[in-house]
């Protein structure tokens, strides 16, 4: 696997450098990835909140196109990457069911912006998470997932069918892969940063 984890031990930021903690949401609908992309770039054991679903998730949980999926977060998953002796990105990844939406607020609270994630085969699942960080004027980035049998569409046209903002980054990613999520979460820390100069 290619790895892009750090030794958890954190060295101390160089002398007169202040350490820069920043919070990552990591968003989306139900099995889109959102757990997975946390634990493949956590440098330490992510916390996890995962449960096996039930008969009471049959007819409110749509697992036609993840017939694989037996766990569902019900609270939020947590992750820690060092990206340098300065900066250190903490991850939490929210649940995905409407049902735990009221934890979202709380999770939200001082994040610099969120990573949604899009299994293109059901787009309709991530508008809620898009309008979400809108209406709070957080800024995100779209990370269409790669899920096995999802068809190709060109950017200019997952860009028109999300109505995604002008100046919002869409980047392809693999949530099992650590250095695609990285790829990600770059793309969201720049995109944030312009923001906060704009």
């Amino acid at each position: 696997m290619d790895s892009v984890r750090v030794d958890s031990r954190r060295p101390p930021p160089p002398a007169g450098r202040e350490l820069i903690p920043l919070k990552v949401l990591v968003a989306g609908g139900f099995g889109a990835g959102k757990t997975t992309f946390v634990g493949a770039v956590s440098e330490i054991p992510p916390l996890t909140t995962e449960q096996h679903m039930t008969s009471l998730s049959v007819g409110v949980d749509d697992t036609a196109m993840v017939p694989d999926k037996t766990t569902t977060t019900v609270a939020m998953d947590f992750g820690r990457i060092t990206v340098d002796e300065q900066l250190i990105l903490y991850l939490f990844g929210t649940p995905g069911q409407s049902r735990f939406w009221f934890m979202w607020d709380e999770l939200a609270k001082g994040a610099v912006g969120a990573v949604i994630l899009v299994d293109l085969r059901r787009i309709d699942d991530c508008f809620p998470a898009i309008d979400y960080f809108e209406d709070r004027e957080l800024p995100f980035v779209i990370a269409a997932n790669a899920f096995p049998g999802t068809e190709v569409f060109p950017d200019q046209a997952v860009r028109d069918a999300l109505a995604l903002p002008e100046g919002c980054p869409l980047v392809r990613m693999d949530a099992r892969e650590p250095r695609s999520c990285m790829d990600a979460l770059v793309a969201l820390v720049e995109h944030a940063l312009v923001r906060s100069l704009g």
